[in-house]
């Protein structure tokens, strides 16, 4: 169970969201697959650990322990490490050594953790000594925008910088959405209708893939909700 679980935007164009919160037990859950990879802070009985996550290409189970305090920092697609390329630790978490109590190893340098209320000043200065980049190309290709590159350039790119391909970045993003709408109370048909799914099985073959779960369970969710 994670409890005081806060979520907010970045005031950054390098990162989605900033995730802090803490864990009140041991548990488990159904973890949907994931486009972007992560840096993920785990405060631990006085030890910490700096991670880097990356995507996960499929639906699978989400385990913790109790009393952590875990800060998670969600980056931007196209957004990577050259010297890390998110490829190498797709469904994956690699720890990042620790240099002192208050700091970890980063291409050769020491960096302080970050706190929730300043991770963008610990990313400007990962984008300043150019740790942290942006890929241009994946970033115009994700906005519809014509991409300035041949399509095999244009794969390799999207591999680099997500660890994904363009395909398995839509597909992930389309179930999460169809997963959106149930819990949401549309209905199956409609779903399957709005996001161009062929069939109701081709839609209960996507969410089992990428979500975890069945239409059915997401709309029982939905049901709860509404009850509660």
């Amino acid at each position: 169970m994670i409890v005081d679980l806060s979520e907010r935007l970045a005031d950054s164009p390098y990162v989605e969201t900033v995730m802090h919160g803490h864990t009140a037990s041991d548990g488990s859950t159904v973890r949907p697959a994931e486009s972007h990879w992560h840096m993920v802070l785990v405060r631990v009985q006085g030890n910490v650990q700096m991670l880097a996550v990356g995507a996960l290409p499929a639906a699978g189970i989400a385990a913790w322990g109790r009393e952590a305090e875990i800060l998670w920092i969600k980056f931007r697609l196209g957004v990577f490490m050259p010297h890390l390329p998110v490829r190498n630790f797709l469904a994956a978490e690699t720890p990042l050594p620790g240099a002192t109590s208050r700091s970890f190893w980063l291409k050769g340098s020491a960096w302080q953790f970050p706190a929730y209320e300043n991770v963008e000043t610990f990313i400007d200065r990962l984008v300043r000594e150019e740790v942290l980049v942006c890929d241009p190309v994946v970033c115009a290709v994700l906005q519809d925008q014509p991409p300035a590159a041949a399509p095999r350039t244009v794969r390799h790119r999207f591999l680099q910088a997500t660890g994904l391909t363009q395909g398995q970045i839509r597909q992930i993003e389309r179930a999460q959405a169809a997963a959106a709408r149930l819990r949401q109370g549309f209905s199956i048909l409609d779903t399957v209708y709005e996001l161009g799914y062929f069939d109701q099985p081709h839609l209960t073959r996507s969410l089992k893939q990428w979500v975890g779960c069945t239409p059915g369970q997401l709309q029982a969710e939905s049901i709860q909700i509404a009850a509660a």
